[in-house]
């Protein structure tokens, strides 16, 4: 931030051309004495106004300005700007004070995240940085610095929005997180040479959850793609899983479809969900790979009345109760199937939960945690517009609904 004049009209203000109070002006020129006559006086609330009814050029002139004034004046200004809500001007005075850990958060207030990730960066919060860095489409340094933090989940989550699933997926099976896994192995194009190698993994995780009739339609569609080696272990898993069914030979294509069961893994019942209407393919992807599978015996409190919101939780197979409370004297509101949702609104809103929420069966569900949607949000930014919108829209509604 150099000093610069804006034209011949203009002088530096000096303790002879204007008073406030009785208090000396300082450095200034002609259209920003006002504002810096407010601020030695100590008068922040009219400092504040003045500073919002300046025009760009001006506003900056003050921050220009602001390099030669005392360290104390110079804080002074920074109050102001905070309380102007030029939390970009503020951060520029800090950072040129040398001031890292106050501009970066200023920054990132401001939406300038590369700045903020700049700033994180001198004052060593690397996690921060990174997350920034993501944010800001500076994708690559985010990778570097998850890399060396050791940030697995962030790391794998970062990849697959680099579009390298098979890098992704490693990291995904290390961690554990087999749907996440899954879904980054079905991203690799079927004319990869790496495909095979997903086909074999995914029937894996599929035989494992006893799909294996799912496994065997992959397989069937991953054979008339492959060759060479690729080809022949494909073969090789496809012969295996049909010894395991007691089957001779592979059904066509047409017949696997049809026996194998009806694929509940949640994605549509997902995408169904009013908040999320409008998301493009690819971030309803992105949403669905940070989803949790549950599995959660009946009797298991899914939902305590009065408790911290855990998320949003998306039934797949199974029934809830839904009651005023825990008590042999609650009385119970609903029942709810697959398809079926709850705690959207502990997505956004960090409040207790209104209802008392008990598996009545066995429950297999999903999970979104207020942690990754959060992530989501700001990673996502056109997909986080929508969906606020759409929240808006939806809790105005319900507020209208409750007024009537």
């Amino acid at each position: 931030m150099s000093a610069r004049g804006s034209g011949g009209n203009d002088k530096a203000v000096t303790p002879d051309d204007s008073k406030a109070g009785d208090v000396a002006v300082g450095p200034g020129s002609s259209v920003t004495r006002g504002v810096w006559a407010r601020v030695l006086k100590g008068a922040v609330g009219e400092a504040v106004r003045a500073y919002e009814a300046m025009g760009a050029g001006h506003r900056e002139r003050v921050l220009e300005e602001a390099l030669a004034v005392p360290a104390d004046t110079r804080t002074r200004l920074v109050e102001v700007l905070r309380q102007a809500r030029d939390f970009a001007g503020a951060a520029r005075l800090l950072e040129a004070d040398g001031d890292d850990a106050g501009a970066a958060p200023l920054y990132e207030q401001a939406g300038a995240p590369l700045l903020a990730a700049e700033a994180w960066l001198r004052v060593g919060e690397q996690a921060r940085a990174a997350a920034a860095f993501e944010r800001a489409g500076s994708l690559e340094q985010a990778l570097a610095l998850y890399q060396a933090l050791g940030a697995r989940e962030s790391l794998a989550h970062l990849l697959g929005r680099m579009h390298r699933p098979m890098e992704a997926a490693q990291v995904f099976r290390v961690l554990g997180n087999a749907h996440a896994e899954l879904e980054m192995l079905r991203a690799v194009p079927a004319d990869d040479a790496q495909r095979p190698e997903a086909v074999l993994r995914m029937c894996e995780l599929l035989d494992a959850e006893g799909a294996t009739w799912r496994a065997l339609v992959l397989l069937a569609d991953g054979i008339k793609h492959a060759t060479g080696s690729g080809l022949l272990l494909l073969q090789a898993e496809q012969a295996r899983l049909l010894q395991q069914l007691g089957l001779a030979s592979a059904p066509e294509g047409a017949v696997a479809a049809e026996k194998a069961p009806p694929v509940v893994d949640g994605y549509g019942y997902l995408k169904a969900i009013p908040i999320f209407d409008g998301l493009s393919l690819e971030d309803m992807r992105d949403l669905y790979r940070l989803a949790r599978p549950m599995l959660l015996p009946a009797g298991t409190t899914v939902l305590e009345k009065g408790a911290k919101g855990m998320g949003l939780v998306v039934l797949l197979e199974g029934m809830v109760s839904v009651s005023t409370g825990p008590g042999p004297d609650a009385r119970q509101l609903n029942m709810l199937g697959p398809g079926a949702f709850l705690g959207e609104i502990s997505l956004i809103l960090d409040g207790p939960v209104s209802a008392h929420v008990r598996a009545h069966t066995v429950v297999r569900a999903l999970r979104v945690t207020r942690t990754d949607f959060q992530y989501f949000l700001e990673t996502h930014e056109a997909a986080a517009l929508r969906i606020y919108r759409l929240f808006t829209q939806s809790l105005a509604e319900r507020v209208r609904d409750l007024s009537s």
